[in-house]
């Protein structure tokens, strides 16, 4: 199930609106194989990351301790980075040969380097690859493996637990027991919570209890989790009665048997300690990182407004005029949405279709034809690719009308309650309509926005041009709940209206 969550699209450089959507992330850093660069010992390698702000500035983020005498290096130095979904951070990872304790890396050897942009690294949750030399030649067999992990978690975890036939322990009466959940640290076991005691109770039930996310499992559901049973003693001598393992995910399963180490090993038919049964775990607050990190991918499609309003193509006042410098606002408007959701999606192609133009060979008026002409294989090879389609499409339609939205949003629907049918939050839909005017279809629009805010999708209007925009405020329902013609109320905000010329730096995307 999709949450409400909010994620702001910068077209340039970080604004101080967008500060309000970052996230801390924690990127482990280890290497295999890399250069040997000493004589009679190995490498000492450390590891550099800078970070790309504009051009071909890069400045010095962080470094990871150095590592003796090592080829395939595990780094316990931790990068932590602050993550704007909607700005594309590039990033470099260095890797030294330090003989030496200056801070200046110009003197030590160099191993390699890789570059990529953080958001790959997020969506892939777990990164290796080549780091290559200055010469962009291999760097001998080395790689680099990057992990993500976000840091900043507000989330926690309701739970309620009981345990029956837990073994008695005191000799004058039952058990007093409680229980301890720990998690896993490279090295050891950290406590994370302690429940209440239940005096003189074999079949205990906890008062609910809250843990936060990040202190039990660091927000990877598939990372250990270890639970210990005791009777408490009031002179702290307290007695294991059973431990058990687990992770977030099984925990929300139910039953567990607390064993005994001890006793299983002194009795044959030792069969456990007693039952510890989870009747609620839940994780409250999923964050977009929880969906990224998850698999969740973003499948982008774009739309773009041919109708006559724009103007005629060939003329400079045209918003379909392409400048010398190979630019118009619909381009700016693909290239900053494209390149920021383009790290989320694992394939890049991307479905690229116009509206409301008249369309070789029969010239009839089209609300969804494909930029390519292909209706079998509308998509297109990234950004690039959708921006070659369009230069390509535009001398070969004639602009007409009317601004119709329904058709589209209606096509992309289909793909999302496909989706949906999966069960699991696997795949998004964020559709893009750049468009410059007024919608002529609005009450199918409203009625098709209406009925797709129960799917897993989203959309951007970009209004581009001077035109009056007021029907684009409407649909994006942030004066009040968008509602169809018949009274039906949409169940989410799906969409985000963002006038071009007003707000050149952040627009939002409802997920």
């Amino acid at each position: 199930e999709f949450n409400y969550i909010y994620i702001y699209i910068a077209v340039w450089p970080i604004s101080p609106m967008a500060a309000s959507c970052v996230t801390k992330v924690e990127l482990t850093i280890s290497c295999e194989n890399l250069l040997d660069m000493d004589v009679g010992s190995k490498s000492d390698p450390l590891c550099v990351l800078l970070m790309n702000t504009s051009g071909n500035q890069w400045f010095e983020v962080d470094r990871t301790e150095r590592v003796k005498n090592c080829l395939n290096p595990k780094f316990a130095k931790k990068f932590v980075v602050d993550y704007y979904f909607e700005v594309v951070q590039k990033l470099r990872f260095s890797v030294y040969d330090i003989d030496n304790k200056t801070v200046d890396l110009s003197d030590d050897d160099f191993l390699g380097e890789f570059e990529c942009s953080l958001g790959q690294i997020v969506s892939s949750s777990k990164l290796t690859r080549p780091l290559v030399l200055k010469n962009k030649k291999p760097a001998g067999k080395g790689t680099i493996t990057i992990s993500a992990e976000e840091i900043k978690d507000n989330r926690v975890v309701n739970f309620e637990a009981e345990a029956r036939k837990l073994d008695k322990k005191d000799f004058f009466g039952k058990s007093d027991p409680y229980l301890e959940f720990y998690r896993q640290m490279e090295t050891g076991w950290q406590l994370a919570h302690r429940t209440e005691v239940v005096k003189n109770n074999l079949n205990p039930c906890w008062k609910p209890f809250k843990i936060p996310l990040r202190s039990l499992c660091a927000g990877d559901m598939d990372k250990p989790i270890k639970v210990e049973c005791y009777d408490y003693d009031n002179d702290g001598s307290h007695d294991l009665i059973g431990i058990f393992e687990t992770n977030m995910k099984r925990l929300q399963e139910a039953e567990f048997e607390c064993i005994n180490s001890k006793k299983k090993q002194k009795k044959k038919n030792y069969k456990n300690s007693g039952v510890v049964s989870v009747k609620v775990c839940q994780v409250l607050e999923y964050t977009f990182l929880d969906y990224i990190m998850g698999g969740c991918q973003l499948n982008f499609t774009v739309g773009i407004d041919f109708t006559g309003s724009n103007g005629d193509p060939r003329s400079p006042d045209s918003l379909h005029y392409i400048s010398p410098q190979g630019v118009n606002e619909y381009l700016s408007a693909i290239w900053s949405v494209g390149l920021v959701v383009q790290d989320y999606d694992s394939d890049k192609m991307f479905p690229a279709f116009g509206f409301g133009a008249q369309i070789p060979p029969s010239w009839q008026v089209s609300h969804e034809f494909p930029l390519n002409f292909n209706p079998a294989n509308p998509f297109c090879a990234g950004v690039e690719g959708v921006v070659e389609a369009y230069r390509m499409c535009l001398p070969q339609v004639k602009l007409y009308g009317p601004t119709n939205f329904a058709p589209i949003i209606n096509h992309m629907a289909r793909f999302a309650q496909q989706a949906l049918q999966q069960n699991t939050a696997s795949q998004y839909y964020v559709l893009l309509i750049i468009t410059d005017g007024v919608i002529t279809d609005m009450d199918q629009t409203r009625g098709a926005i209406v009925a797709a805010s129960r799917l897993p999708m989203s959309i951007i209007i970009v209004g581009v041009g001077k035109a009056d925009f007021t029907d684009m405020e409407i649909l994006d329902g942030d004066d009040g709940r968008l509602r169809s013609v018949t009274g039906e109320p949409a169940v989410r905000d799906i969409v985000q209206f963002v006038p071009f010329r007003k707000f050149q730096n952040v627009s939002e995307i409802p997920v």
